[in-house]
Formats: C-alpha cells, sequence, structure tokens
C-alpha cells in the first residue's frame, strides 16, 4: 500500500482522510498524486470476466461495462474501508462491437495490435467512488483513437521495445510511453485515454467540501 498524509497535499485539499484507490494502476495513480490529492492505493480482486459476461448477455455496451466495473471495484474496496472514500476505475476498449482486453504475452498483443491498426478504436473510462458501500458518484467518459497502419517490421520493432509493459493495459499500448507510436490521430481528453477522467472526480469533489 502507497500511502500519503493528507496534510502532505497541497492546500487545495481540505478533506479529513486520503482517498483510496481501488487499483493497482499507476497511470491513475500518477494523475490523481499530481493533482495534489492524498491518496493510497489498495489491491482489491473482483470477478471481471464474469461480471462482464452478466452484462454482454444484457446487451451493456463497452462504456456501460466500465461503469460497472469500476463500481464492483469501489464498493469490494469501500468493503475494506469504512468511513473513506474509495475510488473504483475501470476501461473497456472496443473496435466497433468487438471488445478487447489486456494481452497475455507479446503474441497475444501483436495479434490485437495487427487487429486495430488502420482503425479508430474506443476507450470507455469509467469511475466510482463508494462510501460505507454505497456508491455517491459515478461517471463515464470516452475517447477515439486511431492507430496508423502497421507494419510487420514497425510492429515488431514496438514490440522489442516496449516488451512486458504491453501486458500491463487494454489495448497493449500505453500513451505516454512508447504507444505513442501506433498512432496518428487521438481525439478526447488525455486524462481519460490514462484510465480516470479525472476532472469529473475533481468536481464531485468540490461539491463535497473536500476541494476548494
Amino acid at each position: 500500500m502507497l500511502e500519503r498524509d493528507p496534510r502532505d497535499a497541497n492546500s487545495l485539499w481540505q478533506g479529513k482522510d486520503a482517498l483510496v484507490l481501488a487499483s493497482k494502476s499507476i497511470a491513475r495513480l500518477s494523475l490523481l498524486a499530481a493533482a495534489g490529492l492524498p491518496v493510497e492505493t489498495v489491491s482489491i480482486e473482483v470477478d471481471e470476466r464474469g461480471i462482464e459476461a452478466r452484462l454482454l448477455k444484457e446487451g451493456a455496451s463497452p462504456a456501460k461495462i466500465a461503469l460497472e466495473l469500476s463500481i464492483a471495484k469501489a464498493l469490494a474496496g469501500s468493503a475494506r474501508h469504512p468511513g473513506r472514500l474509495v475510488i473504483g476505475a475501470d476501461q473497456t476498449l472496443a473496435l466497433g462491437d468487438e471488445r478487447f482486453h489486456k494481452p497475455a504475452n507479446l503474441e497475444a498483443a501483436a495479434q490485437q495490435l495487427r487487429r486495430l491498426a488502420g482503425h479508430t478504436h474506443a476507450l470507455h473510462s469509467g469511475i466510482a467512488v463508494a462510501l460505507d458501500g454505497e456508491i455517491v458518484f459515478r461517471a463515464v467518459e470516452s475517447a477515439l483513437l486511431s492507430m496508423r497502419e502497421l507494419s510487420e517490421r514497425s510492429l515488431a520493432a514496438y514490440l522489442a521495445e516496449a516488451g512486458p509493459t504491453v501486458s500491463s493495459s487494454v489495448g497493449g499500448y500505453q500513451l505516454e510511453g512508447l504507444g505513442i507510436h501506433l498512432f496518428e490521430k487521438v481525439a478526447g481528453n488525455h486524462m481519460v485515454i490514462l484510465g480516470l477522467p479525472l476532472i469529473q472526480l475533481l468536481a464531485f469533489l468540490r461539491e463535497r467540501g473536500d476541494l476548494l
């Protein structure tokens, strides 16, 4: 667990306790910390594929799935941290009706990137905040990313440089790193692409009085 004393946050923070991020995402943690928010992370486990399978049977959209997974994570974290604001977040990637998950290895990443190359796909970033077992905030925001055509040579070069990091994010790329080389156009909030609708979260915290 990474802990930060709320008193170490900038003067904008008015909350009593640090936020709890129910996620192992370094990118999400970095976004919150860069905004001066006191935050500690916890690792939680939810049956993501089971939840997704149920939602797909109900005809849920990729955006809805991202939001529901975020809610599940926030509630799981809240059960372990009473009295605290717990943030759950998740992201889905869809190319039309086709959905993608984190690739298990380099070969899976290669296959996925071949499928995405030359097309525009959508990233849907969900966020939820739970307090004492109840969801007090939820939101989902989307971005569109156009991947350039990739030759086998350029794909192999990217995978060789990126290495195992391709398995750490949905899509097999990290836009804040080497993944930027894969794209020709990006439309959407950069923070949303990194997996956290931060501006909406900040607005919620201001409404609560936790931020100035």
